[in-house]
């Protein structure tokens, strides 16, 4: 096949990918279904993946997704917000808690439920991380297909499950500038190429989420300091959030169907084990910083930081306070697996 025949068939898969995903979000507004740019996307093209549909989103287009996210979230920093922080340290003690007993619930019921080995249930278990896990599971011998569902399984349903948890608590968006206007065409040509510039230095460092996290901090120095007030354009936060959910359905691509009915059914039911932790979590930290509980549930929930990031900007619900959780929930894993893992391979029968 030729370079030119490659890239027609590229395109031709990213196209059809994302007209399913704008299909889902339709869908799901004229349904009402919570966050429906992003949970519409998500569940129809993870339906058309798992159906035969080859779907792709390109590399650069993602990134270009978690550049306007992050600038979005970046968007949200005030002094307000700052104020709000000092709570933090609070509620990440409460975050770590639920870490643990999510990882040893999950942990628990794959293998005694499903028969999964010690070293493939921690993995499968592991609340987030996905491309570090996936990693380690290759490195470490561990049954790869079934953690890539599980894992795949578990950024769904979140992704379609949280919204609808948080519209049922029935909270009103938080978010301190969703009442300022639009981001000056000009402040947006300076922030997006300084994002994109520390987004790559934090990928050359090994950051988790790289592209997002630069560009919230370099959207949150901006705004912080109102040298970049505003926010940014409905018409490319809609396009973002709904690249997001695609790309989210594109997980499943490539993935081993051979046991893919019990690797689902594994998925599904340590995802409701994990929401359980998570929602009880941020039940009790709630009380502590003075949140409201849907917005602690976005910060608890094992998510992926970029989607968790994307509904906390979609429902108003403190985007910073959620990227921050998420971020520190990422560097206690990165911090943690090997832990585990070492003591497995000490174990007898690990």
């Amino acid at each position: 096949m030729t370079t030119s025949t490659t890239t027609a068939t590229a395109w031709k898969d990213t196209t059809v990918t994302l007209l399913v995903g704008v299909a889902g979000a339709v869908l799901f507004w004229l349904i009402g279904f919570p966050a429906a740019v992003l949970t519409g996307p998500a569940a129809a093209v993870s339906i058309a993946t798992l159906a035969g549909l080859r779907t792709r989103i390109p590399d650069p287009l993602r990134d270009a997704v978690f550049l306007v996210i992050g600038v979005q979230i970046g968007s949200t920093v005030t002094p307000e917000v700052i104020a709000t922080a000092l709570t933090w340290p609070l509620s990440l003690a409460v975050l770590t808690v639920t870490l643990f007993l999510v990882l040893l619930a999950v942990k628990g019921v794959l293998m005694r439920a499903f028969r999964y080995d010690r070293m493939t249930a921690t993995l499968a278990a592991t609340p987030g991380h996905l491309s570090y896990v996936l990693g380690l599971s290759t490195d470490l011998g561990a049954d790869v297909p079934r953690v890539a569902l599980v894992q795949s399984v578990r950024v769904l349903m979140l992704t379609l499950i949280v919204p609808v948890l948080v519209a049922l608590w029935g909270v009103e968006g938080t978010a301190y500038l969703a009442d300022r206007g639009p981001i000056s065409a000009l402040s947006l040509a300076l922030i997006l190429p300084l994002s994109l510039g520390l987004g790559l230095v934090f990928k050359r460092l090994g950051v988790p989420a790289p592209l997002l996290l630069g560009a919230m901090a370099v959207s949150a120095l901006g705004h912080g300091s109102d040298l970049t007030p505003g926010t940014m354009p409905v018409w490319m936060t809609v396009a973002a959030f709904v690249c997001m959910g695609t790309l989210i359905g594109t997980r499943f691509s490539g993935l081993d169907r051979r046991g893919l009915a019990g690797a689902l059914l594994a998925g599904v039911v340590s995802t409701v084990i994990a929401c359980a932790v998570a929602a009880a979590g941020a039940w009790l930290a709630a009380g502590v910083v003075g949140l409201p509980a849907a917005a602690l549930l976005l910060a608890f929930a094992p998510g992926g930081v970029e989607v968790m990031a994307a509904i906390a900007v979609e429902t108003g619900l403190e985007p910073a306070f959620v990227a921050a959780h998420h971020v520190f929930r990422l560097i206690i894993l990165t911090v943690l697996v090997p832990v585990l893992i070492a003591r497995l391979r000490r174990a007898p029968n690990g």
